[in-house]
């Protein structure tokens, strides 16, 4: 290993063993889900607090290994201000026959979205933490990316009010033709087309965006479905049965349902997001409550044929010229723990030799 073999010790952290470089000293749980377990601690080489994720039982099966190496590839080429740098990633094993660890090393935030959504945030902070979602989001698009689980939670903040987008796991190739199952994603953030089984694109992120800005306004979560299907049901209620010609693109089983439910106006956004919610300390304001209700009604959007892109709303940030695109095939399973693995020595070789590159998919966005 790079730092030595003797450079690794074990702690405790709930019910999980963290055995780590000694260069992480201090460590102390800070999240729990179901890609892992992370930890704060301090980075004694670089003097600075990190984040430390210990991936739960990557290779337990396909998809676990599958979403590991989507994670840590992502984290790897992706450079861009808003979204989580990846500062080091290592395992104790010593050979591939005994892989079975990983440990992803990430800057620290402050808190998560969750923490910071409900407060009293007024325009300027709220458009920042907007525009930083987007800006990343857009990142992504443009290397032909879609997140596909944003919510506050996959959301991370620092003091100073800058933002960055975590969690990768489930992160997929921009494709046209991909149906996506409507169980992976946080039920309240999900979009219509993924409710419904349909094909999706770059703009199913920007529902989700729209979920968490009115979240945001409103301080409680739009579309609180009990589940999937009366997830459905909560968007109809509030947005309005969609047109016919939305329907006639849903899956005939799918059509039947959907057709059959009783037909609902929908409320206007006004209604929806009224003056009140909005901050409003100044005649300017208005103005921008005006503005973002405008915004919100083109994300907040059943079809996705109709609903604005990121570059529409970003046209201040520079386009990509390169595109490129990451594929993740159906390949064996322990191939995957063999390129995961190979993924890891291959950046300990670089930082050995002092060559670590901020490689990117494309170019960062300023």
């Amino acid at each position: 290993m790079t730092e030595g073999e003797g450079q690794f010790y074990s702690v405790q952290v709930g019910d999980s063993t963290f055995t780590v470089l000694r260069r992480y000293q201090q460590l102390c749980a800070i999240g729990y889900g179901a890609q892992g377990i992370v930890c704060s601690a301090l980075d004694t080489v670089l003097g600075i607090p990190v984040a430390v994720k210990k991936l739960s039982r990557p290779f337990q099966n396909q998809t676990h290994a599958k979403r590991a190496y989507r994670e840590l590839v992502l984290l790897k080429c992706v450079n861009h201000k808003n979204i989580i740098r990846l500062l080091n990633v290592f395992t104790p094993q010593k050979s591939l026959e005994e892989f079975q660890d990983l440990y992803l090393v990430m800057e620290l935030m402050d808190a998560s979205l969750c923490q910071v959504i409900h407060m009293d945030l007024d325009h300027e902070r709220m458009s920042y933490l907007l525009y930083q979602i987007l800006c990343g989001i857009r990142h992504l698009h443009s290397a032909g990316i879609i997140h596909r689980d944003l919510k506050p939670s996959n959301i991370v903040v620092k003091s100073d009010c800058t933002l960055k987008i975590l969690d990768f796991g489930l992160a997929r190739t921009a494709c046209t033709n991909f149906m996506m199952t409507p169980y992976v994603v946080t039920r309240y953030y999900r979009a219509p087309e993924v409710i419904l089984g349909m094909k999706y694109k770059e703009n199913v992120d920007i529902w989700s965006v729209g979920c968490i800005m009115g979240e945001m306004v409103k301080g409680s979560v739009i579309f609180q479905g009990t589940d999937h299907i009366d997830q459905w049901n909560k968007v109809i209620e509030i947005l309005g049965t969609p047109s016919l010609e939305f329907m006639n693109r849903l899956m005939e089983t799918v059509r039947n349902y959907v057709m059959n439910k009783p037909q609902f106006p929908g409320v206007s956004f006004n209604e929806l997001f009224p003056d009140w919610a909005f901050p409003s300390e100044t005649e300017h304001d208005q103005i921008k409550t005006s503005q973002a209700r405008d915004l919100l009604s083109k994300m907040l959007v059943i079809d996705p044929e109709s609903r604005i892109s990121v570059q529409e709303y970003l046209v201040i940030c520079k386009m990509m010229e390169r595109h490129t695109t990451l594929f993740i095939v159906s390949w064996g399973f322990s191939l995957i723990t063999e390129l995961i693995y190979k993924e890891v020595m291959d950046w300990e070789e670089r930082n050995k030799n002092g060559v670590l590159k901020e490689e990117c998919l494309g170019e960062s966005l300023v």
